[in-house]
């Protein structure tokens, strides 16, 4: 069986199964070895956050049954797409696409801080008071339908195969759940294992309450881009113990930590600009 077709096949096993390993594995480190104490209770959190990714789910589903996985599907019947046209062979091509939508990732993310209509929806992201496993799932349902349409955009313009995007969207599941982690790598460790992935101690700087640290580590899989753009910071001013998390001004749990609060975020006078109005 040729692999864009076994992947057609397989996408939703293999999605829902690195979601749950890996989520089981996070969770679990957590709680063997925190990196913080946390500061808010987890039940009310977690159940906030899970229902976000749920709802995401099952928007998405109704939105864009095939996803980017159909996208690819008629790029692939139609000949469409830059990558078809480079003469690459296919794991070359496989390869390339799968890094240059990690790229996109990467500016898109830049672009949801930059911009103040889309840093409100984004801010959903940022507004959580700890940082952990279920921080990566929690994004508002807008910012999750304009990022699919991106997607789809990316994909159909640069013709990837129907295994590139599968491969695409598990690495991307999967690392961020992993960066954004409340769990403890050894500080010699992740000096070296963030030259190949966002870690969670970089990824975390990100989501300091200083402005300054929150406009730097903009990479959610591949952490060569925030190097190569000069987005790149080491480590925050407080340390990881001490740094706050969040966003300034937006410290209320019934906005930041509960699902009627997360969605209504975007659209409420009590919006943070503290990162979109930074220099």
């Amino acid at each position: 069986m040729p692999l864009d077709e076994w992947a057609r096949d397989q996408e939703m096993p293999i999605r829902l199964g690195v979601f749950f390993l890996v989520f089981a594995l996070m969770a679990l480190a957590e709680i063997v070895v925190p990196r913080r104490k946390l500061t808010v209770a987890k039940t009310g959190r977690w159940a906030s956050n899970l229902a976000l990714l749920a709802s995401n789910t099952i928007v998405l589903r109704i939105l864009f049954p095939t996803a980017a996985l159909g996208t690819a599907a008629l790029a692939e019947a139609s000949g469409f797409g830059l990558l078809p046209a480079s003469g690459f062979p296919a794991w070359a091509r496989f390869v390339i696409a799968v890094v240059l939508m990690d790229l996109t990732i990467y500016f898109q993310h830049i672009l949801f801080h930059a911009v103040p209509l889309l840093w409100r929806l984004h801010q959903v992201h940022h507004a959580d008071l700890d940082f952990d496993v279920t921080t990566g799932a929690r994004f508002h349902p807008i910012e999750m339908v304009l990022s699919m349409i991106v997607k789809l955009a990316v994909v159909a313009l640069l013709g990837a195969s129907g295994a590139a995007v599968v491969a695409f969207e598990v690495l991307l599941s999967a690392t961020a759940m992993f960066n954004h982690s409340n769990f403890r790598i050894p500080v010699n460790v992740d000096r070296w294992l963030r030259w190949l992935v966002v870690t969670p101690d970089m990824h975390r700087v990100h989501h300091s309450v200083e402005v300054d640290e929150a406009n730097t580590n903009f990479g959610f899989n591949l952490p060569w881009w925030d190097r190569l753009f000069a987005t790149y910071r080491a480590q925050p001013r407080a340390g990881h113990e001490a740094m706050t998390i969040g966003l300034r001004g937006l410290r209320d749990p019934s906005l930041c930590n509960r699902l009627p609060g997360m969605l209504a975020l975007p659209f409420s006078k009590r919006t943070s600009y503290a990162i979109n109005r930074a220099g």
